[in-house]
This record gives structure tokens, C-alpha cells and sequence, in this order.
């Protein structure tokens, strides 16, 4: 029988996870959805002294959000619960001890100072990347070095110690990543990486390989920095005689900064004025795009970009042909750089596509704040005529204010320059003519207006850019009869007069 599909996302609640640490989330939801498998949430907080209240409702709430969905997890719980690490922590050290028994690892019982001067050493001998490996541990307080005697009395006297792994020296560690392809490290260039720390906690590197071995996990996807630390999980599995079972790996390319200059941080959000995050957590001081007014299916449009593509001209995809269309095998080895732009792009399109209805119930909640209210049959025409104008949801309020107040200040230069004593009575004439219509619709509104320029003899850009300032203050906006139509025949009646007044005091 075929074995299932099955990942984890596992972030450790250290902060807030920025767009990096949700593409994860991402590729590993996508990758399960198409094939049918299981997606857990699995929390990491092995690293206790850095655990910050709130972060891992925060990696929920993002996730939630976005669409990125969970079968297993510390929020609905299942059959490998708990899911969080800190509760399962009485189980890692049996494993540890097992490694111990077999001869791969070892009690390490140096002190601070011991392991500074070690690095001082050798630092002083011209190595500027000190190590505690197959050659240091031989001189360091542990129980490779030391007589079993001694490391007996250290264990009856409670001393302190961290369990390290032995890594071998001068053995081949390979293995395939479903990114990068085949991928060899030799163990001579490896530390001795602690398993066990002396507070009773596991470490990442045992955890998250005892964790992926009982819960089943055949692939772990993750970011490249985790690279360099593969080959002691691989090492680790095969110390325990799990090689038959160890998942494949995908470690999955940098974001870059807009320049490509580097790995986007997460303080480069301020920098770019463009929030990295997907929801605000105002205790941490950070601003998310979805009150910034971005769309959950443009979100996982975007980041999906950054490091995949479909080998096709489409760009805006919904979720579901993302996951029809993923595949690790078009994800790029090399960074991905991340633009603001684009995102703003992928946003936009996502607008387009949404009916009126749609963006007017999310449009509400914004207006709600500023204590704004409207019927909701008005808000959907609004948004029907804004909608390709709007970059972010606000914009469909802030670019287009003149169809909830009154217009409080004009385009001066515009009216100097296109306002002329002999246009007046022309456009005055032409203000009744739309006055007289009764079936107030665009089109009606549309042919009425072309007929009275056609009978005139007068030219578009002689009147259309005057019935926009005196619907809408200026230039910028959805087409004029579309914009009547909107505001109805009494306000773009009593607008068109009112503006003839303000017109007149340029001359």
C-alpha cells in the first residue's frame, strides 16, 4: 500500500512569521492538496528563553487568513498530539539516550568558559571557524575524552552536560533534495551539534527528526537556511536506522531584497513602506497586509511567485490552480527577489475579479471606522466603478471620496485652463439637457450628452474634462457617465450647478 502524504509546517513561536515563513506554509498546503495527503501544524518552542506570547495564534491566525489549511495541529489536535514540542518533551530523551547506547553520541560536560577558550585557541592557531567536532571533542570535557569512571561520578554528582552527536569523521552524507537534486556533504566538514541541552530540552536537530519519524512525515519542506543542518538529520536518521523512512527534502531558495542584494529581513518593511507581514500585531508593532487591504487569494498569488513559477505566460492564479499547478521541480535554486510593485499588481488584478457585492462587504468594515455608512445597493455600484482603479481595498473609499461627501475643493489649474467665458452657456444648456433625462442610466445619460456635443458641433475634450471637475473635484476616476449613473440624477444635477458657480470666480 502506497504510503500517504504527509508534512508539517513548523514554525517556532519566536515572533511573528513575515512572508517567508507563510510561502513555506504555502508550498508545503499546496504540495498536499494536489496529492491528497495530510498538512500538520507542528510548533518548534524547544528554544524556550526566545518564546514570545501570542506568536504561535499568530502563525494560526496568519495561516487562517490566507487559506492555508491543516488536518493535524496544535489548534484542532489528532493522532500524533500534542503537537507542541515543549509537551512532548519527556519522549526526546529516551531517543538521546538511545544514540548514546549506540555509540553516536556523547556527554559533552564543558562549561561556558571552557568552550570560549576552546574557540579562542584556535581561533589564535589561524582557524576562524572554530568547532566542537571529531577533533576538538578529544581534548573537551566529555565522555569521548574522558575515562567512564569519571563521566559516572560527573552523572551521580548531577553535573551539568548537553548530549552531543558523534559525527563521523571522513564519511560521504548525500542525499536528494527535490530542489537542488543531489546534494553531498562530507562529515569531517560537520560539528558535533548538541541533541540535548542541559534544561532538559531537545534540541531543533533531534526533535524535528524524532517528531518526522513518529509522525509519519514523508517530505519536509523548509527554507535554505536549513541547508547547511540537513546532513545531521540525515545523519541522525541513519544513527537510528530510520534511512527506509526518512522524508525527502526540499529546501526552498531566499527572498532576496527588492535590489536582490541580499535576504529580505524583517525589518525591511519600514524600508520599502510595504508591510511584510500578513495581519497587524499591534503588541509587536507590526503592520499586516490584510489591514493594508490586501487580498488573501493576491497574498498567496504573490508569494507563490517568489521561487515558483508554472512555465507559463498565466500569472494570476486562484488557489485552487495553484495547487493543480504546483510542483517543486519549477521552483528556482537561486534567490528570489522580492518587489513591492508586483505584489501591488497581483492585488489589483485579484480586485478586478471580484464582484461588486464582494469588495462593497469588504469595503464595509473599513468605512465602519471612520463611522461612515452607506446601503449597501449604493456601496456595490460604487465599487463595480472603482474597482479598476483600486490597488488596495481602502483605495476604493480614499481614491473615489467624492461618491460618499461633497466635493470640498477643486482642481484649480485644470479649471484655469480649460474654463472659458464662451463655454458657459454651452455648458450650462448642457446641464439642463442631462437635467431633462428621466431614465437616469448611464447609457441613456451617454447618448443624451453625445447628441447635445454632436448637434453643437463641439468636441469631447472641450466639456468632458468640465463635467469631471464638477462631479468629482479633478480628473482621476471611473468614466463620467458611469460616475452619474453611480451618484444619481439629484447630486449630479445639483453638482454640475454648483459648479458653474465655482467656475465663474476664475474669471
Amino acid at each position: 500500500m502506497e504510503q500517504q502524504v504527509r508534512l508539517r509546517y513548523a514554525p517556532s513561536p519566536t515572533g511573528a512569521q513575515h512572508l517567508g515563513g507563510i510561502r513555506t506554509a504555502l508550498y508545503n498546503f499546496l504540495f498536499v492538496k494536489k496529492l491528497g495527503g495530510k498538512l500538520i501544524l507542528r510548533i518548534e518552542d524547544t528554544d524556550q528563553a526566545r518564546y514570545v506570547p501570542g506568536a504561535e495564534a499568530y502563525v494560526i491566525n496568519s495561516c487562517e487568513w490566507a487559506g492555508i489549511t491543516f488536518d493535524e495541529g496544535v489548534h484542532i489536535g489528532g493522532p500524533y498530539a500534542p503537537y507542541r514540542q515543549s509537551e512532548r518533551k519527556d519522549l526526546y530523551r529516551k531517543f538521546a539516550d538511545e544514540l548514546i547506547e549506540k555509540g553516536h553520541a556523547y556527554y559533552a560536560f564543558d562549561t561556558p568558559e571552557q568552550l570560549e577558550e576552546m574557540r579562542n585557541r584556535m581561533m589564535a592557531q589561524g582557524n576562524p571557524s572554530p568547532a566542537y567536532d571529531h577533533i576538538t571533542r578529544q581534548y573537551m570535557q566529555n565522555s569521548v575524552a574522558l575515562s567512564k569512571d569519571e563521566v559516572d561520578l560527573r552523572l551521580r554528582n548531577g553535573d551539568p552536560y548537553v548530549i552531543r552527536i558523534k559525527m563521523p569523521r571522513n564519511e560521504e552524507i548525500k542525499f536528494h533534495d527535490l530542489i537542488r537534486g543531489w546534494v553531498t556533504f562530507n562529515s569531517s566538514q560537520l560539528d558535533d551539534k548538541v541533541l540535548f541541552k542541559s534544561d532538559g530540552m531537545p534540541t531543533y536537530h533531534l526533535a524535528n527528526v524524532v517528531d518526522d519519524y513518529l509522525m509519519k512525515i514523508t517530505h519536509v519542506v523548509r527554507g535554505e537556511e536549513w541547508l547547511p543542518s540537513a546532513p545531521t538529520h540525515v545523519m541522525t536518521y541513519k544513527m537510528f536506522g530510520w534511512e527506509d523512512v526518512m522524508p525527502s527534502f526540499a529546501h526552498l531558495p531566499l527572498i532576496l531584497k527588492p535590489e536582490g542584494n541580499g535576504k529580505l529581513s524583517k525589518r525591511d518593511g519600514d524600508k520599502y513602506g510595504f508591510p511584510l507581514y500578513a495581519l497587524d500585531w499591534k503588541e509587536q508593532n507590526i503592520s499586516g497586509l490584510k489591514e493594508k487591504g490586501f487580498l488573501p487569494e493576491a497574498f498567496i498569488n504573490f508569494i507563490a511567485f517568489l521561487g515558483w513559477n508554472p512555465g507559463t505566460e498565466q500569472e494570476v492564479f486562484s488557489k485552487e490552480e495553484l495547487i493543480q499547478a504546483f510542483s517543486f521541480e519549477r521552483i528556482g535554486k537561486s534567490g528570489a527577489r522580492f518587489d513591492p510593485e508586483k505584489a501591488k499588481w497581483f492585488n489589483q488584478q485579484h480586485i478586478k475579479l471580484k464582484t461588486g457585492e464582494e469588495l462593497a462587504s469588504l469595503l464595509i468594515p473599513y468605512l465602519e471606522q471612520k463611522n461612515i455608512t452607506f446601503e449597501q445597493d449604493y456601496l456595490i455600484k460604487v465599487c463595480n466603478v472603482m474597482k479598476e482603479r483600486a490597488v488596495f481595498i481602502p483605495d476604493l473609499y480614499e481614491a473615489g471620496t467624492y461618491f460618499f461627501q461633497d466635493i470640498e475643493s477643486y482642481d484649480e489649474e485644470i479649471i484655469s485652463k480649460k474654463w472659458k467665458v464662451e463655454k458657459r452657456e454651452i455648458f450650462v444648456n448642457l446641464i439642463n439637457k442631462i437635467e431633462s433625462i428621466t431614465n437616469f442610466t448611464e447609457s441613456e445619460i451617454e447618448a443624451t450628452v453625445k447628441l447635445y456635443m454632436k448637434d453643437n458641433n463641439i468636441g469631447m475634450g472641450e466639456i468632458m474634462p468640465l463635467l469631471r471637475l464638477a462631479l468629482a473635484g479633478g480628473l482621476q476616476g471611473p468614466p463620467v457617465f458611469a460616475t452619474m449613473d453611480v451618484l444619481g440624477k439629484n447630486i449630479s444635477v445639483a453638482r454640475l450647478h454648483k459648479s458653474i458657480k465655482i467656475f465663474d470666480t476664475f474669471h
